[in-house]
């Protein structure tokens, strides 16, 4: 899968850790303890829920699917 830029808020959660969302990506939450393992688990949270969309020819959000037809024509 082509690499896309999606717009990530962390913010920290009162009994520790961090939480990320995405209002690019509807249904990316990710938690985890530092910064950087939130990162990462957003990351991998948004791999899948894109795959899962094009599985199953779902409609992908607005700012993803622009995202994608951008990173498409680099390649071609």
């Amino acid at each position: 899968m082509s690499e896309l830029i999606l717009s990530i808020s962390i913010e920290p959660l009162e009994e520790g850790g961090y939480l990320a969302t995405s209002d690019d990506l509807q249904g990316l939450i990710a938690q985890g303890r530092t910064m950087a393992e939130t990162l990462e688990i957003a990351q991998d949270v948004a791999r899948k829920l894109i795959e899962s969309y094009l599985e199953h020819g779902d409609s992908l959000p607005p700012k993803v699917a622009a995202a994608l037809r951008q990173t498409q024509r680099r390649t071609v």
